[in-house]
This record gives C-alpha cells, structure tokens and sequence, in this order.
C-alpha cells in the first residue's frame, strides 16, 4: 500500500513538472522573441530606454495562420534580434479577457484575430502604418525600418541588408551565369556589385563560372555584364535569350556568348569566407556574398553582421575545436543555433 501510494506521488509530481515546464515555454505563435506582457510596463521601459514599442495582437493559442508568423517571421535570427534590441517587444494576446483586453480596445483591434503589429512610441501614439495582412518578414521589416527612422534612430547596416535582400526576392530576382579565368575571383569582385544578391561558383561546359542572383530593378543585366568585364570576370555570357545575347556582345563584342549547358557548383564556393572561420557563421544569402568579397579584400566582414552574429563568430573564433558544421548556403533561419530549454 505504501509502495503503491510513493508511486503515485511520484506519478503526480512528474506531471506537475511537466505542466509547469510546457506552461513557461514560449507559445509557438510568439515566435523566439522575448516579450513583455503587460503594456503599462512596456510603454515604461519604452521611455526609460528611448526606444519604439513592436507592438503585438495575436492569438494564443492561435490558427495556423498565428501559428506560421510566429515560425517565419517572428523566429528570424535577424528579425527577433532587431525587435528585441531597437525596440521594446510586447505581446497583447487577442483572445483574452483582462488588461490585454483594455490594449484592443485602446486601438480597436478586434479579438480572435490574425497576427496585427503596431509600432508606436511611449505616448502610445503610432510611428507606422498598422500591420495586418501581410504575414511576410519583409511586412513587418518595412514598418520597423519606418519606426526606427520617425523615432531619429538609426537603422543599422545589417538591417538594411536584410530589406534589401527581401525586397529583392519579393519583387522577382533573376540570374545570370558569366564565365572567367577564375570563379573564385569572380566572386569576389561580383558579390560587392549593388544590386547582387547572391553568388555560387562553379562549372559550365568546362567553363569556371559565377552564377549571379540579382535585382533587376537595381541593376540592369547590361549593366551587370558590363561592371563584370570591367574587372575580368565576364569572358563570356550563358544564356538562351535574344535580348541578352544582343547585349552581351554590345558590351563584350561577338563570339562572347556562350550556350547553357549542365552546371556543377564548386564545393569550395565563396572561397574567401570558406577559408575562414566565418564559414561556421550562419548569413543571409547577401550577406555571405558581401561577407565574401570584404575577405578577399583583407577587410572585416563585421561591417555586414549583426552584433549578436559578430558575437556569435567571436564565440567560434575563441573555441575552434568544438563541433562547428559549415554554414555556407544553408538558411539562416534554419541554422540559427537557438538556445535549448
């Protein structure tokens, strides 16, 4: 009977740590952020620390919808680290009673709604346009980027970055595939061009080529083949299009277009930031190509990172025996090493 009663006790203390555990886990719908849950305080901490309030309606437990932002654009490294160190993170849960209540109808937000963000100062008052309906990073990037410059705060380079990079693959990007002596080199000279996104080295009918992800609305593909023979990265031009075939040899002369053929990515793509320990650092894709090209120059790529990215290859530099994998094309969104519970 004793035993059967320990037994039982020991049962129901499990369960009770468990429940306590899964009741102080971060719900799904907040994403990786670290919120605060009361406004009043919020807008306190606001004016104390001189910074905008991101201001989140969501619901909790929340749809699929609430569910998905909080995993896409509430858990992106670069995101989450601008929300929580320019701004002042509070979350207003839709679906409740209470204090949380008073905040909805203070903004006339409807409850048991999908994911709503608002950027406003510590007079309550709103910097940007309201978010709702559009459940992007690049929606709630662009409002952050309003808010921060109302408030006369700087937006930091690696912000900016990112803006671009998602403008970019939100607007439509295209590519490009141009041949050269040395991909390695191409790489380098082509990832600091204004309009690049992305790069990858690699081979085409025997050819050492770059390919090229870039935005056309800030850089022509004319203007792109022309800035890459200008350096000695564009001996020649892959592609199947009339158009462009009529512009590379308006800008390289004929006999300098070449036809597409099977590729093969060089396993030592992005040499320059392979050969360093930034290789363990997990970038956007922009960010690696511009990391890239300060290294092959013999700068710092500190330059295009985040503080807690520049904190993060500090923390590889100084252990390099531990198990870093290589971080090179992989989502940064996916190989953030987040700390476990």
């Amino acid at each position: 009977m004793l035993s059967h009663t320990i037994k039982t006790l020991t049962l129901l203390l499990a369960l009770a740590s468990s429940a306590l555990a899964q009741g102080t886990q971060t719900p799904l719908e907040l994403g990786k952020v670290t919120w605060v849950r009361d406004f009043e305080q919020g807008l306190a901490r606001a004016k104390k620390e001189q910074k905008p309030v991101f201001l989140l309606f969501q619901e909790v437990p929340g749809c699929s919808t609430c569910q998905r932002y909080g995993a896409e654009v509430l858990s992106h490294p670069l995101i989450v680290e601008a929300i929580e160190s320019l701004f002042v993170p509070v979350a207003i849960y839709n679906n409740k009673g209470g204090k949380d209540a008073e905040v909805l109808k203070y903004y006339n937000e409807p409850s048991w709604n999908n994911p709503v963000v608002r950027m406003v100062d510590a007079n309550k008052k709103n910097l940007a346009e309201r978010v709702s309906g559009n459940y992007t990073p690049l929606g709630v990037l662009n409002s952050m980027v309003v808010a921060l410059e109302k408030s006369n705060l700087a937006v930091p380079s690696y912000l900016g970055l990112l803006r671009e990079e998602l403008q970019s693959k939100a607007l439509g990007t295209k590519t490009a595939t141009l041949s050269m002596y040395c991909f390695w080199t191409g790489e380098k000279e082509l990832g600091k061009i204004p309009g690049v996104v992305a790069t990858e080295a690699g081979f085409m009918a025997g050819h050492e080529v770059v390919t090229v992800e870039y935005n056309p609305r800030l850089l022509s593909f004319e203007n792109l083949v022309e800035s890459g023979g200008k350096v000695k990265c564009a001996d020649g031009v892959f592609t199947a299009d009339t158009q462009e075939k009529a512009k590379v040899e308006k800008v390289l002369g004929k006999g300098k277009v070449k036809e597409p053929a099977a590729y093969r990515r060089d396993p030592e793509s992005k040499y320059y930031l392979y050969q360093s320990f930034y290789r363990y650092l997990p970038m956007t894709e922009l960010q690696a190509a511009r990391a890239n090209s300060l290294l092959a120059s013999g700068k710092s790529p500190e330059e295009v990172l985040s503080p807690r990215q520049i904190e993060l290859a500090r923390q590889i530099k100084a252990n390099p025996k531990k198990s870093w994998k290589p971080m090179i094309g992989k989502s940064i969104h996916e190989s953030w090493p987040w700390p476990t519970a």
